[in-house]
């Protein structure tokens, strides 16, 4: 191991350290300010809190397309052949854009159609018009990062969890239909599937992005802009389900902590010895 290789190690830890520290901190903090933040906070009517509440999810769903289609692409080492499954993709998501307009609801457009298909069909066909010309598999091990990422945390973790703590929905709360609990409470299997947030899960699916930029420098554009653009959203995310009491504040929490944590992990396997 080079003395660039210990020290990138080293850093590497005290990142996953300070998530961990982190994490530890504000959910203690929760555990006896989840209900007064939400009552502060809420607004049912905020515009940028439904935005994320209908589109929170949507870049999440387009990285994890794009994931999947390059891990299928892997499989040769022919180039024309390697953008069928992104060419099938992009066709299947189109119909269903397509779709959601042809067969509108009774309430107008069929936004799930609209919403699940665009955000899927553009960022892949993005990604494959930028980089037509490249051999797809030299991307292989941060698609696993994310495929991986979008198993354990958003698939698993939170789905699994939101069963085992059935945990009642601010909004439910504050209209009597429910009782609060905080986040260390486990009630069991219910109707209510408030703790963790799945919408966080996907705000933070952005996160292997950050990949592509580790070896730039701070004062390329490039890499600052990546890193405000998926922190950012990241954290719009998670704002706006507070806002819109669909989740309190631990709720967030332990997404974005266990995304995270995931994601450190993941590029420590797969993709730290290739920087």
């Amino acid at each position: 191991m080079t003395m660039l290789d210990t020290i990138k190690e080293s850093i590497l830890a005290k990142l996953l350290l300070m998530v961990i520290i982190a994490w530890v901190i504000m959910a203690i903090i929760f555990g006896f300010t989840d209900l007064q933040i939400s009552q502060a906070v809420r607004d049912s009517e905020s515009a940028w809190g439904n935005f994320g509440d209908v589109y929170g999810e949507g870049p999440g769903y387009g990285l994890i397309a794009i994931g999947i289609v390059i891990l299928i692409a892997s499989g040769t080492t022919e180039l024309k052949k390697q953008k069928i499954p992104a060419y099938v993709v992009i066709i299947i998501a189109m119909i269903l854009f397509i779709l959601g307009f042809a067969f509108a609801d009774e309430e107008g457009l069929n936004e799930d159609l609209i919403i699940y298909g665009g955000f899927i069909g553009f960022p892949v066909l993005i990604f494959t018009i930028l980089f037509f010309n490249k051999d797809w598999s030299e991307y292989k091990n941060i698609a696993i990062v994310i495929v991986l990422l979008a198993i354990i945390v958003p698939l698993l973790y939170v789905q699994i969890l939101k069963l085992i703590w059935g945990r009642v929905r601010p909004r439910d709360v504050f209209a009597g239909e429910g009782v609060f609990t905080a986040w260390y409470i486990i009630n069991g299997y219910t109707d209510n599937h408030s703790f963790p947030s799945g919408h966080t899960s996907m705000g933070f699916m952005l996160l292997p992005l950050l990949i592509t930029v580790r070896e730039r420098e701070w004062k390329d554009p490039a890499k600052l802009i990546t890193w405000i653009l998926v922190v950012g959203w990241a954290l719009f995310v998670g704002a706006s389900r507070v806002i819109v009491e669909a989740h309190f504040a631990s709720d967030v929490l332990f997404s974005a902590g266990m995304a995270s944590v995931v994601t450190i992990l993941l590029y420590n396997k797969f993709c730290k010895d290739r920087s």
